[in-house]
């Protein structure tokens, strides 16, 4: 009563009607995030592990496939979907855009699955065969989901991560990122995924990435996610570097610092669903730039959920990101 009276909102936000529940049992007091930690998309998990395309288009009902790259990514992950989806692209003439989509993209997984992380000269002929007779399945059946729907952004997203695993080449790359940003000029996972085309571990210039990350940030509206594009940048340059502390640089610290104040941590930065994804990226680029106080600040927020991207560059990922939390 007391705090009406005075103007204060006892209450508090809204609780996530859909938010998974928190383990309370934890490993070193982290917890790996389940499905986004969205009761519905673990219903699309459990719908799409069990086969069942009709679940799977009703899971799919309170979702936008074509624009929520994670929700896609989830389903694309589960293992076994290949072998049931191409039913659906033949016989659901209805939803072919939807089943062709998620198929395409789940191609791209399992063909990065048989060439596994490997150095290129590491990969054997036989695995180099599978991986691109599944990315050739898988271009078939984007560049017919795009066609189907032209306004879909997914698609041409992950046909970019095909083209650069088929080795296109830049100018068709590039028209597919052209294609992706007239959907949507700020489309975080789009970004990102250039951002690795640029690396020069796929043909990219030193410091091209980078440049492109900071362009990036400095059309960003104050409170969007696309500052994440700068959080992996570092990542990768971390990745491409052979000096473990090459990220530990005052320039660096404050850069990462500003991003993170002007996207994740801004007022206006909105928690959608799968923000759990973007405190990752930049919780492991502060701690690796050894910067104190706004890494706290960050993992604070994701009170221990834990995403495997970007963590997987490391060799045990969920015990440094567990490390690096108890540090913080």
């Amino acid at each position: 009563m007391f705090g009406r009276l005075f103007g204060r909102d006892t209450e508090g936000p809204a609780a996530d009607p859909y938010a998974l529940p928190v383990p309370r049992r934890r490993k070193n007091g982290m917890y790996v995030l389940r499905a986004l930690g969205d009761t519905r998309v673990l219903a699309l998990v459990e719908a799409a592990d069990a086969g069942d395309w009709e679940a799977v288009k009703a899971a799919l009902a309170p979702f936008d496939l074509g624009r929520e790259h994670d929700v896609l990514g989830v389903v694309a992950d589960v293992d076994g979907v290949e072998e049931w989806i191409g039913r659906a692209v033949e016989e659901d003439k209805e939803h072919r855009a939807t089943a062709l989509l998620i198929s395409g993209a789940r191609h791209i997984m399992w063909g990065w699955e048989a060439r596994t992380s490997a150095r290129a000269v590491d990969v054997t002929q036989e695995q180099w065969r599978i991986f691109h007779e599944r990315l050739h399945i898988a271009e078939e059946q984007l560049l017919e989901a795009a066609e189907l729907r032209p306004e879909w952004v997914t698609p041409w997203r992950r046909l970019l991560t095909s083209g650069r695993g088929m080795s296109l080449g830049a100018a068709v790359n590039e028209t597919r990122l052209d294609a992706a940003l007239r959907r949507d000029p700020l489309d975080v996972e789009t970004h990102l995924e250039w951002l690795s085309q640029l690396q020069p571990r796929w043909g990219g210039e030193p410091g091209e990435a980078m440049a492109f990350a900071r362009e990036a940030l400095a059309r960003a509206p104050q409170g969007h996610r696309l500052g994440c594009v700068v959080a992996m940048a570092h990542i990768e340059n971390w990745v491409e570097s052979d000096d473990e502390d090459c990220l530990v640089d005052p320039a660096i610290q404050a850069e990462l610092r500003a991003a993170a104040d002007h996207s994740i941590l801004h007022p206006a930065y909105v928690r959608r669903l799968g923000w759990q994804n973007d405190f990752n990226m930049f919780a492991m680029a502060l701690s690796l730039a050894d910067e104190r106080h706004t890494v706290r600040r960050v993992f604070q927020a994701l009170d221990g959920a834990y995403t495997r991207w970007p963590w997987t560059y490391f060799a045990e990922p969920e015990q440094e990101f567990a490390r690096r939390h108890r540090r913080a």
